[in-house]
């Protein structure tokens, strides 16, 4: 039977230790996170398109609002599909074992 370790030697002999603080944050946490965002861009981008066809405001407000409605939803995809972008500092993501099971991750609509 294989003892398993919780550190390992890194690539320049320095022993790495994993924390569970390191840990990733859930896939279910991380496309709550991410639906979020992408509601309250799209929110934002029809109460634009709302005002600029409501509002009785000078031109450059207007236009300002309707670039507000073209580029939100163009944002909202990019950050919709980032997952997880933010990692622990310190963490070594370098040097991956052979024995592991490769992470797959479902994208939001798959």
């Amino acid at each position: 039977m294989e003892v398993v370790k919780p550190w390992r030697r890194s690539s320049r002999g320095t022993t790495v230790v994993h924390q569970v603080t390191d840990a990733q944050p859930s896939l279910s946490d991380d496309i709550k996170r991410r639906e979020r965002s992408y509601l309250i861009k799209m929110s934002i981008r029809l109460i634009c398109l709302i005002l600029a066809v409501a509002l009785p405001a000078p031109w450059p407000i207007k236009a300002l609002l309707v670039a507000g409605a073209v580029l939100l939803p163009y944002l909202a995809v990019i950050g919709a599909n980032q997952r997880g972008a933010t990692l622990p500092a310190g963490s070594d993501l370098t040097g991956s074992s052979q024995n592991e099971i490769p992470r797959h991750r479902r994208e939001i609509g798959s």
